[in-house]
């Protein structure tokens, strides 16, 4: 009896299936794998791609998520070294780092792993932050703040014992929200609101005194501007009436100069619009053009 090479072809391609279900396994690029042997460690692979085993139930394999998982703590209340209570929220970035003691301790189940960060996120932030005043977490001025210290400090503190007793890495830590219980955030508005008015009277009072100095100048140099004008005007008028005394005297001397002089003016100012008069040729002032026109006449 023949068989079909389409069935057999099948049989060998299931059979290569099945052996390698059970003799091989893959790692993703985001995974890593423990590899136990009837129940003991064996070995961790942190690299992709297909691996060798004995079947079950000789060996198994247990695969975990090597990416960084984000966790963050509920708020909680906690006390500054200047017996300040605040209300805090913070949290904290973890991966795998030692897949053999991770599988020991919490057998893959990651909930557990993050309560037993949460115990020591905890009693890490109670122990920083109970080392520093509340100014150093809530204050008006931005370079009194020590957040980036404070966490880096939490940090520190947790990093070492996640790595040794739950076989993970925390990557980072941060404070995400901090907030004061109703009872303090009275006293600490009413102690901001009273820095904020003493800063501002401060402002006034270095506003007012310079207000002051600028008016005080600007008066100063009204009275030198006065003064100067005042002796600047004593002067000419000392020389007008110098030059009004000297023009006086020379009148007294000549007075049918002064008469002509005045004449002059009268018949310039008369003429000035080119005005058309009709007038007694004797009428002064224009009697000096009568004047001028007989020595004319008389050399004709």
């Amino acid at each position: 009896m023949k068989r079909n090479p389409v069935t057999l072809v099948t049989a060998g391609l299931v059979a290569v299936i099945f052996a390698a279900m059970l003799f091989a396994f893959q790692v993703r690029q985001t995974e890593l794998a423990v590899v136990t042997t009837f129940g003991r460690y064996s070995r961790t692979v942190d690299h992709p791609g297909f691996q060798l085993r004995l079947p079950w139930p000789v060996q198994n394999v247990y695969k975990f998520d090597n990416r960084i998982r984000n966790f963050e703590k509920k708020y909680e209340q906690t006390t500054t070294a200047d017996a300040k209570i605040i209300v805090i929220q913070t949290f904290i970035g973890w991966k795998i780092k030692n897949a053999q003691v991770y599988l020991e301790r919490f057998a893959g189940n990651d909930q557990r792993a993050e309560e037993s960060l949460e115990g020591l996120l905890r009693d890490a932030k109670n122990s920083v932050i109970g080392r520093h005043p509340f100014s150093d977490l809530i204050s008006p001025d931005r370079e009194k703040l020590k957040f980036d210290e404070i966490e880096q400090q939490m940090l520190t503190s947790i990093q070492q014992k996640a790595a040794d007793t739950y076989g993970v890495d925390v990557t980072m830590l941060g404070i995400k929200q901090i907030g004061l219980p109703e009872s303090l955030s009275t006293v600490v508005f009413e102690r901001m609101k009273a820095e904020r008015q003493k800063l501002a009277a401060a402002y006034r009072a270095d506003g007012d005194q310079r207000a002051q100095q600028i008016r005080s100048d600007a008066d100063k140099q009204k009275e030198d501007i006065l003064t100067a004008a005042k002796s600047q005007a004593i002067n000419i008028r000392g020389g007008g009436e110098a030059a009004a005394a000297k023009a006086l005297k020379s009148f007294e001397q000549n007075p049918e100069l002064a008469v002509f002089l005045l004449k002059l003016d009268a018949l310039e100012a008369a003429l000035k619009n080119k005005s058309t008069l009709v007038l007694d040729p004797s009428t002064p002032p224009f009697d000096l053009l009568e004047a001028e026109q007989k020595p004319e006449a008389a050399g004709h």
